[in-house]
């Protein structure tokens, strides 16, 4: 069985069908797509690649954990939170069953564990918290699940608590918006500067024996170090100044180290042109 990890796709329907194409060529049934957050939002096509990946899950050869993005389709479905013009997800909301999607997305988890090799990992979105052992990282993401599983009125409150008055709050902003992290624990969603560093940096500064799988950070890159596969490259930002790609890791199989470093088992699937130029424009 191969595992096939895929980044943030963003709406790039037409990279996301292209890299599952390939996959299938190359291995048939005997594959498992692993997908990191951020389906939706920012490109040309969020209801299309939802349904791709819903389809995967439900004919049990994928696993998704949320991103930021899908919590913000949610909290502009629910009125917590005013749609923005750099929002591409209204395919979504106008859908006849957007209802049903909503309830499909606030029942997915957070955290997906799994093992490569000797290793145990998890997929998360954006970051962990560098003291969480694998058990812990599990442990609160279930506690903030249940919570966005719950009835739409209290749904409701709880996306519009502000992080620093509800622990779990806390926990799902630092699981889906995370960059970096100061020395006393604190996170950020902004870049590192001044106290705040990488919230991996931290993170492999405690030697855990899990690795981790991630997305969300589409300015860091591609990000192959022991431990850790970060796997934003961008694909809805390209033609910002940069070319982007949707990215897949294909992890050895037969390795019982998969997360060591050098690792050149990437599959790459360029932007097929530019998108999100929009935001250059009325930013």
């Amino acid at each position: 069985m191969q595992r096939i990890f895929i980044g943030d796709v963003q709406g790039c329907a037409d990279e996301l069908d292209a890299l599952i194409e390939r996959a299938e060529r190359s291995f048939g049934d005997a594959l498992e797509l692993w997908i990191v957050g951020d389906v939706v939002n920012r490109g040309p096509s969020s209801l299309r690649a939802l349904r791709t990946v819903r389809d995967l899950v439900e004919a049990g050869v994928a696993r998704f954990v949320l991103g930021n993005h899908e919590l913000g389709l949610v909290a502009t479905a629910l009125g917590v939170r005013e749609p923005s013009p750099w929002d591409t997800f209204e395919d979504v909301l106008q859908a006849r069953d957007a209802d049903a999607w909503i309830d499909w997305l606030c029942h997915r988890p957070l955290v997906e564990t799994g093992q490569l090799g000797s290793q145990p990992f998890a997929m998360v979105h954006a970051a962990s918290h560098p003291d969480w052992s694998l058990a812990e990282l599990c442990a609160r993401a279930r506690r903030v699940q249940a919570r966005l599983a719950a009835d739409r009125a209290e749904l409701r409150r709880f996306l519009a608590t502000p992080e620093w008055e509800d622990p779990e709050r806390d926990t799902l902003g630092r699981l889906t918006r995370c960059r970096s992290v100061s020395h006393d624990g604190r996170w950020s969603s902004q870049l590192p500067a001044g106290d705040f560093v990488a919230w991996h940096v931290e993170w492999s500064r405690r030697a855990h024996e899990y690795g981790i799988v991630y997305g969300h950070w589409a300015l860091q890159g591609l990000h192959a170090a022991p431990g850790l596969r970060g796997l934003d490259t961008g694909c809805v930002h390209h033609g910002r100044g940069r070319d982007g790609a949707l990215t897949a890791w294909l992890p050895d199989p037969s390795s019982q180290t998969p997360f060591d470093v050098p690792d050149d088992r990437f599959w790459q699937e360029a932007a097929r042109r530019a998108y999100y130029a929009h935001r250059d424009a009325i930013a």
